[in-house]
């Protein structure tokens, strides 16, 4: 996929995220958590300037999901830490821990990237490096056009229609 199409992947992963965080009237986390999605959306391509690291290789599994979340989980738990007695940290974050919430947050934009690689025929070795076999739908390549508008379209509307009915409740 090309970015429109990996934006596109990430707001429909994030649709249900929205929903729950709005309708429980957090639209602050709604709006950091899609934010960050949108703008990590791109990370595992990384691979790209990396010199001697092939293209959908350790970057697109979910051990690097596993990382990036395990760095975003180590980030939270070190501003709990730091906030500790300043601010209520689990009013803030809805009773779940900042660790858990950042662990969550980073794999999940990863994830949606991996998602959104096997759509095409060239598809994701999800578990680099423990197998060598690429998992994929097919459905279109990764320079679509159609494909990559589509998904960012069919993604604005979900985050919107989350947004929407999230809110009313």
């Amino acid at each position: 996929m090309y970015r429109k199409g990996h934006y596109g992947v990430s707001l429909l992963v994030f649709a249900p995220i929205a929903f729950v965080l709005l309708a429980f009237g957090r639209a602050d986390l709604a709006l950091v958590t899609g934010g960050t999605m949108l703008w990590l959306a791109m990370l595992p391509d990384v691979d790209h300037r990396i010199p001697g690291v092939p293209h959908r290789g350790p970057t697109h599994s979910l051990l690097f999901a596993t990382l990036v979340g395990a760095g975003f989980g180590a980030a939270g738990f070190a501003l709990q830490t730091v906030a500790a007695g300043v601010v209520d940290v689990g009013a803030v974050a809805g009773g779940v821990s900042l660790a858990a919430a950042g662990f969550g947050l980073g794999a999940l934009t990863v994830v949606a990237h991996l998602l959104g690689d096997a759509l095409t025929p060239a598809g994701v070795n999800f578990l680099w490096p423990l197998s060598g076999r690429t998992y994929t739908l097919g459905v279109w390549t990764a320079d679509n056009v159609v494909a990559n508008y589509g998904l960012l379209a069919a993604g604005v509307f979900a985050t919107g229609a989350a947004a929407y009915l999230g809110v009313a409740i």
